[in-house]
């Protein structure tokens, strides 16, 4: 058992149980998958810059990612239908609480002048989504061996029902907050 997981069964659930007052433990909210996406707007140009980003989400995610495509053509931007544009990973289970313990307690810590994660990431259902400048905050990203550093989104979907329960379950995972 990742340790994350051990901390959210034993101390976690508990306290949530005991401060939503919920009637039943299938109540507690808990973290259901982790979705990390590399939009990349020229990839559609550059195919290396699509493998590229591919290798690095993956060595990021420690699970292979996949190229997302176009949906329709958009002639402004010199887009067709079918196109790469960017790389996606889903994790769940031990994946998913292995990358959440990573993204806390070694990658967040890395962030130059880091003052906080902004809490208006929330989208009504408990469910948070933050976007990373740098993909390089992650050990496992060398700094010689990348052309350019690449921004990501992270979607935490969490089984809570409002934004409170989700926030609250954030903040007893580690989630740093901004105050």
């Amino acid at each position: 058992m990742i340790r994350l997981e051990k901390i959210y069964r034993e101390d976690i659930s508990p306290k949530l149980l005991k401060e939503f007052n919920y009637k039943s433990p299938m109540q507690i909210p808990g973290v259901s998958k982790v979705n990390l996406n590399m939009g990349l707007g020229e990839g559609s140009q550059n195919n290396k810059l699509i493998q590229d980003a591919v290798a690095e989400l993956t060595l990021i995610a420690g699970q292979k990612a996949v190229i997302s495509r176009a949906k329709k053509s958009i002639a402004a931007f010199k887009l067709r239908e079918g196109m790469p544009v960017g790389c996606f990973v889903t994790l769940r289970r031990e994946r998913m609480w292995a990358f959440l313990d990573k993204l806390l307690n070694v990658a967040l810590p890395r962030v130059r002048d880091f003052r906080g994660v902004p809490d208006r990431g929330f989208d009504g259902r408990g469910n948070f989504t933050m976007g990373i400048k740098e993909h390089t905050i992650f050990p496992e990203i060398s700094l010689d061996k990348i052309e350019r550093p690449k921004g990501m989104n992270i979607t935490i979907v969490t089984s809570a029902e409002t934004d409170k329960e989700g926030k609250t379950l954030l903040t007893l995972l580690g989630m740093p907050f901004k105050k």
